[in-house]
């Protein structure tokens, strides 16, 4: 399946930048996996998981502080998404028979997923991505098209849904006002809520780290949010772009993110090595933060022994890794919230 990776477009790390906020909810649906919820729900804002269901539970939760606001506000809130959720439960049982039948699947482990958003131009107050997207067993199975208001079957085994849905134009609308209006709406509300904790910026812990002499050098930050941030390798103040490997940004468990960058000195005579630093850019911070390249601050596991720093930044990446992992699961493909000012954005059957 392809990854739907929705990035953040920037105008530079630096200042007060536009940015294009995201709120998307990922629905996985599973039979014959052990040990995993039959059906889960996971809720994005800006890539930061804020609430979660799943069909151990069967209630739906917050997974942010400031989501339980939406309590006080709406003191049935929680109560609807729980009533909302198991009715998307039901329908995605139902969906995941029938696309076993249409794929001519029985035994095994068989996943089938959903995913829906948008994405909103804070600058510019325009709704900028809508979608709303399918996948079965790790492929694409159908896909809405905003600008036609169609929907695209890359499966054959999707063309009955394509023709059932496209005929169906009140389906078409409802999905078409969703996507336009009803989620860039709680988008925006749970920014305002949310704001005081999305809006504010954490610098990282940031360290030099090798395996061996022949290693490559890691530069990796830890604790920095937002996820706006760059990190790079520069020699003598210019940047570079050869000999260095970019990791992902990844998510730690307490809402923070991590990301690394590897620089190779295999042909680095070693008097050479304080003309290279490591440099972290985080979006509306002026300051870079430099950390040069210098034997004496590299944490290596060959040469001496692991002290507690080094054994909290590895723990933290475990932990990532393992938060990753789990949340891939859940939200391996795509979901679509479906809500409409206390209503439900109707499930259909494929």
């Amino acid at each position: 399946m392809e990854t739907w990776t929705l990035s953040l477009l920037l105008v530079s790390l630096h200042g007060a930048a536009a940015v294009i906020h995201s709120l998307k909810y990922f629905d996985t649906a599973s039979s014959g996996l052990p040990n995993f919820p039959e059906f889960v729900i996971v809720g994005l804002f800006d890539e930061l998981q804020i609430s979660h269901y799943d069909s151990n539970t069967r209630r739906a939760q917050p997974k942010q502080d400031w989501m339980i606001r939406f309590t006080e506000e709406d003191p049935e809130y929680w109560k609807k998404e729980t009533e909302k959720s198991l009715s998307s439960q039901q329908v995605s049982k139902v969906n995941i028979e029938i696309a076993k039948q249409r794929f001519n699947k029985t035994g095994g482990v068989h996943i089938n997923q959903m995913m829906g958003g948008c994405e909103w131009d804070d600058e510019t107050n325009e709704v900028v991505g809508g979608f709303y997207q399918f996948g079965f067993d790790g492929e694409d199975f159908i896909s809405f098209d905003m600008n036609t208001e169609t929907w695209i079957a890359p499966k054959q085994q999707a063309f009955i849904t394509k023709h059932k849905w496209d005929h169906n134009k009140a389906w078409r609308a409802q999905t078409t006002h969703y996507l336009t209006q009803i989620c860039p709406e709680w988008l925006k509300k749970f920014l305002k809520y949310g704001s005081s904790s999305l809006m504010r910026t954490e610098l990282p812990l940031v360290s030099l780290l090798q395996k061996s002499p022949s290693s490559p050098v890691c530069c990796h930050a830890t604790g920095f949010y937002p996820d706006r941030a760059s990190l790079f390798w520069r020699k003598d103040g210019e940047e570079l772009h050869e000999d260095e490997d970019h990791g992902e940004i990844l998510h730690n468990h307490d809402g923070t993110f991590q990301m690394s960058v590897d620089l190779k000195l295999s042909s680095v005579p070693a008097e050479d090595w304080r003309r290279y630093e490591c440099v972290f850019q985080l979006s509306g911070v002026e300051k870079d933060s430099v950390t040069r390249l210098d034997e004496a601050v590299i944490r290596t596991n060959a040469e001496k022994p692991i002290d507690a720093t080094t054994t909290t930044i590895i723990i933290i990446i475990i932990i990532a890794a393992v938060a990753v992992l789990t949340l891939g699961l859940a939200v391996g493909g795509f979901m679509c919230y479906k809500k409409r000012k206390g209503e439900k954005l109707k499930d259909f059957q494929v």
